[in-house]
């Protein structure tokens, strides 16, 4: 991974991005239907794109709505539909179109009563707070974000009424049924003006802050942190939950500072991360050097990203964690401090997050069920109380409620900020020195994770990779005893492959929305050997890549 002379530096005005042509190319590109590369294509969650290079523009959002409205119909869903938008600035206009579509299909909106904005999260938590208890009228949702991609990048996801990212069959067939109606010119996509969508007798406004706020006691022990003296800190890097930590904090009395309330489209704020691109991601240590900087004046501190779906955590003691260092720390603390969670909940985990979590998991006796990179996997197990922790490494994750039914079934960066000041106050250690003690206990692990530049192409090869593609023996002077592109003992596909040796292992998978593969890469023993995991990983990578430029 070659580091840009930029990264985790502020941002120059070179590469802000210019708002207005954006948002101009937003309404006046029109994709072409035979590119690939402007048509509908639904990631692990989502379309995402940007109307530069006409993959995110007006009549993708037009389309892609229209067809939810036809699958709604369908599916019989015939509740509200609650709808949220992040502070990018492709956000604000995807949501006139959306809404102008929604209403044009006599949809019931649920629209942000501040006509603000609304975290990942809290959409999540609005349809399961609506449809519990129902069997009929079932409640849905839009996200409009596209989480932690560049400024110039728009996203638009689909949760069903389980309140989750909706499963591969449901986005397929709205991505499909979306670039027909691109192809078709939008003949059959309803649309009425955003004036009369906004005042439709459809279209109602919905209280999403205090809703979400006034239930976050059901799921975070306050008491426990204002009985402690710690002081704490979060930064919301611009994004979709700015407005609700002031509100948190007031509500439920924390010792609370927010770093900073700016809101800005450009995100002029960030550092810049390791490629030279402006990505609000809190997992990053360049992206997040602000936050790090802070560190000494907070006994703990936190980010999240501009969906606050993902977050942050950076602790006095050690700075930013790791995200699998934090999962395995939240995995022990609430396994532990939660007595009304089901006593067969087990744990959830993606095939790409560190073993520590595997070791942890047997320490405390629970049952662990690993999944494909994809929040979807974790939705059915959340829902029904199979599962009381659900996370990625990617910094993503969420838990049960404290008396142990549901809570979201979407990645939460606002209870995992809150978990952290939980714990710090409950236990008199923050989640520094907490998974100092699990190394301690289960044994040190070496874990990072790479992204290289890939082409289209690349992509491609590296998704469809078998074990025969695959000719090595051995990995850092180890035998290799297994080739996965499936999670083990299923039939669930990892998206690339998994590399398995005695004392270390490396995943290799594209990118599902920028031209980069992540290389995920672990070792038991040291640094140095990770380091020869990591580059005969990328020879190997190269080697598939080169065979099939031949």
């Amino acid at each position: 991974m070659d580091i840009s002379p930029l990264a985790g530096k502020p941002a120059p005005e070179s590469i802000l991005a210019n708002i207005p042509r954006l948002v101009t190319d937003y309404y006046a590109l029109e994709p072409e239907p035979g590119i690939p590369a402007q048509q509908v294509a639904f990631g692990t969650s989502g379309h995402r794109g940007t109307s530069l290079e006409c993959s995110f523009n007006e009549e993708h959002i037009l389309a892609i709505t229209q067809a939810i409205c036809i699958h709604r119909r369908q599916q019989k869903i015939d509740g509200p539909l609650f709808i949220g938008i992040d502070t990018h600035a492709l956000s604000e206009p995807a949501f006139v179109s959306a809404l102008e579509v929604l209403a044009a299909n006599e949809v019931e909106v649920m629209i942000d009563d501040r006509d603000g904005f609304t975290p990942t999260p809290v959409v999540s938590h609005s349809i399961l707070n609506y449809n519990r208890g129902r069997k009929n009228g079932l409640a849905d949702g839009i996200v409009v974000t596209p989480s932690h991609n560049p400024p110039e990048d728009g996203g638009f996801k689909y949760d069903p009424p389980s309140g989750g990212p909706a499963e591969s069959a449901t986005t397929k067939w709205i991505q499909d049924k979306a670039n027909e109606f691109i192809a078709a010119g939008l003949n059959d996509v309803r649309r009425i003006s955003y004036a009369r969508a906004k005042s439709a007798a459809t279209t109602h406004r919905y209280d999403y802050m205090k809703t979400y706020i006034g239930d976050l006691g059901s799921v975070i022990d306050f008491e426990a942190i204002r009985g402690a003296n710690v002081k704490l800190g979060v930064d919301p890097l611009g994004g979709a939950g700015v407005f609700y930590w002031g509100m948190i904090a007031d509500r439920y009395r924390l010792p609370l500072t927010l770093v900073s309330q700016v809101v800005d489209p450009t995100f002029r704020f960030m550092t810049v991360d390791w490629d030279g691109k402006i990505r609000m991601d809190c997992s990053s240590p360049y992206a997040m050097r602000r936050l790090i900087a802070e560190k000494d004046n907070f006994d703990l501190a936190w980010a999240c990203d501009p969906d606050h779906d993902r977050h942050g955590i950076v602790a006095k003691s050690t700075g930013l964690l790791n995200p699998n260092h934090y999962l395995a720390v939240a995995i022990s603390y609430l396994f532990s401090h939660r007595p009304q969670w089901p006593g067969n909940a087990a744990i959830g985990k993606t095939v790409v997050s560190s073993s520590m979590i595997d070791r942890v998991a047997a320490g405390i006796g629970r049952a662990l069920k690993e999944v494909p990179v994809g929040f979807k996997w974790f939705v059915d197990g959340l829902l029904n109380g199979s599962l009381g922790f659900g996370g990625e490494e990617s910094a993503g994750a969420s838990f049960l409620r404290r008396e142990g039914s549901v809570w979201t079934t979407d990645k939460d960066g606002l209870i995992m900020g809150l978990l952290a000041a939980e714990m710090t106050a409950a236990t008199g250690k923050d989640p520094g020195e907490l998974y100092r003690d699990l190394t301690s206990k289960y044994g040190e692990f070496f874990y990072e994770r790479i992204d290289a530049p890939a082409t289209p192409e690349q992509k491609k090869v590296l998704a469809a990779l078998s074990a025969q593609d695959i000719n090595e023996s051995q990995l850092a002077g180890e035998k290799i005893v297994n080739i996965l592109t499936t999670v083990a003992g299923t039939t669930d596909p990892i998206g690339g492959v998994k590399v398995v040796s005695e004392s270390g292992w490396f995943a290799a998978r594209p990118s599902g929305t920028e031209n980069v593969y992540k290389l995920y890469a672990e070792s038991s023993r040291n640094a140095e050997h990770l380091k020869k995991i990591q580059s005969e990983a990328q020879a190997i990578i190269q080697k598939a890549f080169d065979r099939s430029a031949d």
